[in-house]
């Protein structure tokens, strides 16, 4: 195995690193909206809206029009491809509307997920054709940073050594993309919580997971200081006996230390369907544990921020401010849970404690009926489980 080879040069090792550092900034996190026009259209469908161009251009302008305090907490937007070349009603680019609150535009990149022939119905995630084109037109067109998911189930046999590697290799060469394209790479490899495992397997398979990502990366020359780890907090499964906050932040911890170079910036968690409660619970239980921590823990939430959002607009336009005050307020809590000093029940809000889990394979994005009005009931299962 040959030991030469090149980092990026330093002006581009600077770039990275500024960005990824930004991202990540005390007590911010990150609003994701990369929802596909699928996707969107069930959550749309969960408040009896029509899934039109309009309607999610109307929702996301919801979104980024919301008052320029909530740059205080949200340092940066994934967006969709429809979505990054969509204006406001006034014809203002959404990008240049968050750029204006001094929020960082990012992009997904991936194509979803595809069988894993000869897996025991595992995944991949495709896209990495004309990659590095996508990129570099979606930096001139003002993105920064971006985000590849891959999928990974906890069954008898499963995540496979197969699906492991090769789920490793492509999150490795996205980022290797990216980078050669100026853009940091949010690396997500997120091991769902369907099943009824228990937390310390769910503890051993990330921690498994994660090391075989950093390999991966390490044998793809990737810039470690210019990347974002995008993962699952350590929860058992959602049919399996549920575990404290405590227990949950420690697990978690403890999976990321033996795992994650120090090097790495920060660690932007999924929600992984939990309720909004208790994805900002979570978030701070994590951030109190008593271990030395090297890297920002913080959030990169898309459910977890937008169920309330969703509830309170109901497609209404007199309900815009409704929406973009839920949007405030969800926010502010994780901003207090990635510091550590979010007090469970401080912040109430329409979805709170609303299950936003689906019994069903995430990665198919196979929709779940269940009241969206209901606390107890799930909202909607997609092809993003954030």
């Amino acid at each position: 195995m040959t030991t030469y080879f090149n980092y990026p040069s330093k002006e581009l090792q600077e770039e990275l690193k500024s960005i990824a550092q930004a991202i990540v900034a005390p007590g911010k996190g990150i609003l994701a909206a990369d929802e596909s026009v699928s996707t969107m259209g069930k959550r749309l469908k969960d408040i009896g809206v029509e899934n039109t161009d309009d309607n999610r251009r109307a929702y996301r302008q919801l979104l980024f029009t919301t008052d320029d305090k909530l740059a205080e907490n949200i340092s940066g937007v994934i967006l969709f491809h429809e979505t990054l070349y969509q204006k406001a009603d006034d014809g203002t680019p959404f990008v240049q509307l968050l750029k204006k609150k001094g929020i960082i535009p990012g992009i997904k990149v991936d194509s979803g997920v595809v069988p894993l022939m000869g897996s025991e119905d595992e995944t991949t995630t495709q896209g990495l054709d004309n990659l590095a084109a996508r990129c570099a037109q979606y930096k001139k067109d003002g993105c920064d940073f971006a985000k590849w998911r891959c999928v990974l189930k906890i069954g008898k046999n499963t995540p496979s050594y197969q699906s492991i590697l090769e789920n490793a290799n492509v999150l490795a060469r996205y980022a290797s993309i990216c980078q050669s394209e100026r853009i940091v790479p949010i690396v997500e490899p997120e091991v769902l919580p369907d099943g009824d495992h228990d937390l310390d397997r769910a503890q051993k398979v990330t921690e498994t997971v994660l090391a075989a990502v950093y390999k991966a990366l390490n044998d793809h020359h990737v810039y470690l200081e210019g990347t974002l780890l995008k993962p699952n907090m350590v929860t058992a499964g959602q049919s399996a006996k549920k575990n404290t906050p405590e227990e949950i932040g420690l697990a978690t911890v403890q999976a990321l230390r033996r795992t994650v170079p120090s090097a790495v910036p920060g660690i932007t968690f999924l929600s992984g369907g939990q309720s909004e409660e208790e994805a900002t619970v979570n978030l701070s239980a994590i951030n109190k544990v008593a271990l030395l921590k090297p890297w920002a823990l913080t959030f990169s939430y898309g459910r977890a921020l937008q169920a309330s959002v969703l509830k309170a607009w109901g497609g209404k336009k007199e309900n815009v401010a409704a929406g973009q005050a839920e949007l405030l307020k969800r926010a502010r809590a994780n901003a207090l849970g990635c510091q550590g000093k979010y007090v469970a029940g401080s912040i109430p809000s329409f979805a709170g404690n609303a299950s936003l889990f689906g019994n069903g394979d995430a990665a198919q994005g196979k929709y779940v009926a269940g009241s969206a009005g209901s606390d107890s009931g799930s909202l909607f299962i997609a092809n993003h489980a954030y």
